[in-house]
């Protein structure tokens, strides 16, 4: 299984859900985390405005500069079926399992590493994002 780097990770977390909040998507089909910059593709009708943009970068800061605490819990396989989507979790995965959460912002089922607290993440900040036969993919990359 590939480690991701816990900011970046964390903050794809919080983009996810800022992407639910503000446009009614799902949550990424696909991701790419990287220490230097990451990506992740949505499913979506259209690209986002510079202003739309900003929007999402504004709030994902903000929620990141709340000082929200990131923890762990377990539930069993079949409670968790019922709470999230488990699409994303690899193949194999059995007994309990894990959910971060980010404050009350964020809950979802992860196998990856994670921050303790959202200001270790630093600076969310926006690189680009396009618009291709309905994938809407958003670049970022982290600044201390």
């Amino acid at each position: 299984m590939k480690e991701f780097n816990p900011k970046m990770h964390t903050a794809e977390h919080i983009l996810n859900q800022t992407m639910i909040q503000l446009f009614k998507t799902g949550r990424c089909f696909s991701a790419h985390i990287e220490d230097k910059k990451s990506k992740c593709d949505y499913h979506f009708d259209r690209a986002l405005s510079e202003t739309e943009l900003k929007d999402l970068e504004d709030k994902i800061n903000e929620i990141i500069n709340l000082d929200l605490p990131v923890q762990e819990s377990f539930l069993p396989k079949e409670e968790a079926m019922r709470l999230y989507n488990l699409e994303r979790l690899p193949e194999g995965t059995e007994g309990d399992l894990r959910i971060i959460k980010v404050g009350d912002y964020d809950a979802v089922p992860c196998v990856g590493p994670h921050v303790q607290s959202t200001k270790e993440i630093g600076q969310f900040k926006l690189i680009s994002s396009d618009f291709n036969d309905g994938v809407l993919r958003i670049r970022y990359k982290l600044v201390s």
